[in-house]
């Protein structure tokens, strides 16, 4: 089961259904099942807050992952700031949504065994991003 939750924002997401069938279709691919995901979206100073209080970190950051990953069933709580994505989307020139979708995807990605610790990890995971980026797309 996947779900969709608003804490101090509200905007539109792309078709759920579509969203929910190519989440599903990412963690197959890789070799898993889907067990329970959630989204949270949340403002810059909501997911700040939760930064400093679980990982320690003083910064702004696009995402939080929380793995309940078990064996092969791939759970976990995703928390995204939308403030990020609005600006990351301007930065890098791209639409919101293709930045929303490459964030919640490279939230998936962790939690099916991804990591981002080293540049050639970095490199990897943004392949797969953009692997799925183009399945979303067709």
């Amino acid at each position: 089961m996947i779900d969709f939750n608003f804490e101090d924002v509200q905007f539109d997401l792309p078709d759920q259904t579509k969203l929910v069938g190519w989440i599903k279709s990412a963690i197959e691919s890789e070799g898993k099942q889907l067990g329970d995901i959630s989204y949270i979206f949340c403002s810059d100073e909501y997911l700040w807050n939760m930064n400093k209080q679980f990982l320690n970190h003083d910064y702004y950051t696009d995402i939080i992952t929380f793995d309940y990953v078990k064996k092969d069933v791939v759970s976990g709580d995703l928390f995204i700031s939308y403030d990020r994505i609005k600006d990351n989307a301007e930065k890098f020139n791209v639409l919101r949504e293709t930045e929303l979708l490459r964030v919640m995807i490279h939230g998936v990605l962790h939690l099916v065994g991804y990591d981002d610790l080293t540049d050639e990890d970095e490199k990897e995971i943004h392949s797969r991003e953009d692997f799925y980026l183009n399945k979303w797309e067709k």
